[in-house]
C-alpha cells in the first residue's frame, strides 16, 4: 500500500493511498469520490505519459510520498434560477436518486459484473435493507466472527449509498470484505481478477447475513434472511428395491429449474429439479441402492429465488460450460401445483380471497358461496362461525401485516442474467423493478430503463444475455 498525493487544479489531497494489487481503475474510481472528475475523464500525468486504467503499477514505478498531477473537469450541478423549474440536475444528490426513480449503479472494478448485479438484485428487497439499517456497526455478537460482521457492515453501507445519490458509486469496501470472507473471489489470471460465478456469490452473501441479522429477542424473528429468502421442502425419500421408505424436511434459500430437453418452461424445470435420484447404504440390503427423492414445497418465503441450471462441469475440457436452451419464465408465477397437500389446503381460502379481489377490480360480479344446508339444526353455523374455521396461512415472511396470507403466487422483481458461453467469462447484468413498477437494466455504472415485455425475452436461446437467477416477490392477501 503506498501513499500519495494529487494535486487537481488549486487543491492538493495528501496521503491519497493506492492498492497496488488493484488495477489502476480502482484509484482513480477513488479519485472520483474525492474531486467528482469521473474515471473516464481523468488525465493522471506519471513516467512515461497518462496513466492507463489497465497498466501495471510495477512499470508504473509510483513511489511513496510522489506528488503526482491530474487534470480534468468534474461534474457539475447546473444552478437553476429563482424562480423557474426545477431540475434533477439541480437537486441535493439525496434527492436526484428519488427524483430519476432508481438508485445509482456501480463501478466494474475489474471482473466484477457477477458481484455488482448481486448486490443490484439484494438490494431491491426493502426489508432486508431495513433489517440491514438495524444492524449495529459498532456492536458485534461474541458467535459471529470479524470477518461476517465486517461484510454484514459493508453490505449496510453499500445499500444506503446507493440509495443516497444518483451517480455510479464505487464498492470499494464492500468488495474488500467480500474477498476477505471469501478468498475464492479474490483469484488472479495473469495478475488480474478473474470473472466469478454470481450464483456463489448471491449464495455466500445470504449465508453471511443469515449469520449476522439474527435477533436475540424472543419477540422478534430469530433469522431475517430465513424469514424472507427460506423454502421450506417436505421430501418423500424411497427405495424400489428395498421398499424402504422416509421423509424428511429441510430449508433452502432457492429452487432449482433443471434444463434438460424436455424443458421449455420454468415449471417444467422446476418439477424436474424436485425430484432427483442418490446412491445411498441401505441397512435392509446391506449394500449401496438408488433411492428417488421426490420433494414439494411445505412453506412459502416472501422472495421466492430461482436458479436455471445453466451450468455443469465438463469432463473433455475440464471446465464449466453453459447450456444455451431457451427456458420461458413468466412474470406472474403460480407454485400452487408443487406445493405439499397440507399447504395446498391452507392456501384455498387465501387463494379464493385474491381470485375475488381482482374479479372486482375488472368489475366481474363475485358468485356468492352457497353452503347446504346441514341435516341437523344442532349442527348448523353462522358465516362467521364458518370463516373462523378457515386455514389461516402464515409465514414468518408473509408480511409486517400480521394478517396478510400468501397465495402462492408470486410477481417477478428482479432477473439477474449472464451473457457468453463460460461460467468463468462472459457478462452479467441484473434487470430489477423498482416501486414504480417501471424495469431498470443496471449493466454496472449504467442503469437502463426498459420495458416488462421485454424482460421475458432474457430466456435464453443464443448468445444473448439470459437468466441465470430469477427473484419473485410473494403475491399476500390481507383477510
Amino acid at each position: 500500500m503506498l501513499k500519495v498525493s494529487v494535486k487537481w487544479q488549486k487543491e492538493v489531497f495528501p496521503d491519497v493511498e493506492i492498492n497496488t494489487s488493484l488495477p489502476p481503475y480502482v484509484f482513480k474510481c477513488q479519485l472520483f469520490d474525492l474531486t467528482g472528475v469521473p474515471p473516464e475523464r481523468q488525465k493522471i500525468m506519471v513516467k512515461g505519459g497518462l496513466l492507463k486504467d489497465d497498466a501495471d503499477w510495477k512499470t508504473v514505478g509510483i513511489k511513496q510520498g510522489q506528488k503526482l498531477m491530474m487534470m480534468g473537469t468534474a461534474d457539475e450541478i447546473v444552478k437553476a434560477p429563482e424562480k423557474g423549474p426545477v431540475f434533477v440536475e439541480d437537486l441535493p444528490e439525496e434527492e436526484q436518486a428519488i427524483a430519476v426513480g432508481h438508485s445509482a449503479g456501480l463501478f466494474n472494478l475489474g471482473n466484477t459484473c457477477y458481484m455488482n448485479s448481486t448486490v443490484q438484485c439484494l438490494h431491491s428487497v426493502p426489508e432486508l435493507k431495513s433489517a440491514l439499517l438495524q444492524y449495529l456497526p459498532s456492536v458485534r455478537r461474541s458467535d459471529l466472527d470479524q470477518s461476517s460482521h465486517t461484510l454484514t457492515v459493508a453490505t449496510r453501507d453499500l445499500f444506503c449509498e446507493l440509495d443516497k445519490t444518483a451517480k455510479p458509486v464505487a464498492p470499494l469496501q464492500f468488495w474488500m470484505s467480500l474477498r476477505k470472507k471469501y478468498p475464492q473471489f479474490g483469484q488472479l489470471h495473469n495478475g488480474a481478477f478473474m470473472q466469478q460465478d454470481a450464483e456463489e456469490c448471491w449464495t455466500q452473501l445470504l449465508y453471511t447475513l443469515s449469520l449476522s441479522l439474527r435477533s436475540s429477542d424472543a419477540s422478534e424473528n430469530p433469522d431475517t434472511v430465513r424469514a424472507l429468502f427460506g423454502i421450506e421442502l417436505v421430501s418423500r425419500i424411497h427405495c424400489q428395491e428395498s421398499g424402504e421408505e422416509n421423509s424428511e424436511l429441510e430449508s433452502v434459500y432457492s429452487l432449482k429449474c433443471h434444463i434438460s430437453q424436455e424443458v421449455n418452461h420454468l415449471h417444467e424445470g422446476l418439477k424436474h429439479g424436485l425430484k432427483s435420484e442418490l446412491e445411498k447404504a441401505s441397512p435392509l440390503l446391506g449394500r449401496s441402492a438408488i433411492y428417488v427423492k421426490e420433494s414439494c414445497v411445505n412453506g412459502l418465503p416472501r422472495y421466492l429465488t430461482i436458479q436455471f441450471v445453466r451450468f455443469f462441469w465438463k469432463r473433455e475440457s475440464n471446465q464449466k460450460a453453459k447450456i444455451l436452451r431457451k427456458v420461458d419464465y413468466p412474470l406472474e408465477l403460480d407454485i400452487y401445483d408443487i406445493c405439499s397437500t397440507d399447504l395446498q389446503k391452507k392456501l384455498e381460502a387465501p387463494r379464493q380471497f385474491l381470485r375475488d379481489k381482482e374479479s372486482k377490480k375488472l368489475g366481474l360480479k363475485v358468485a356468492e358461496k352457497i353452503i347446504p344446508a346441514p341435516k341437523d339444526d344442532d349442527e348448523k353455523m353462522t358465516d362467521a362461525e364458518g370463516s373462523s374455521n378457515t386455514n389461516r396461512w402464515s409465514s414468518a415472511a408473509s408480511s409486517n401485516d400480521e394478517d396478510a396470507q400468501l397465495t402462492g403466487v408470486y410477481d417477478l422483481v428482479a432477473v439477474l442474467t449472464h451473457k457468453g458461453r463460460s461460467a468463468d467469462s462472459g457478462h452479467y447484468v441484473a434487470w430489477v423493478k423498482q416501486e414504480s413498477g417501471k424495469w431498470i437494466e443496471y449493466d454496472d455504472d449504467n442503469p437502463i430503463p426498459q420495458r416488462a415485455e421485454d424482460i421475458v425475452k432474457l430466456s435464453g436461446g443464443g448468445d444473448w444475455h439470459m437468466a441465470y437467477i430469477c427473484m419473485y416477490k410473494a403475491r399476500a392477501v390481507g383477510m
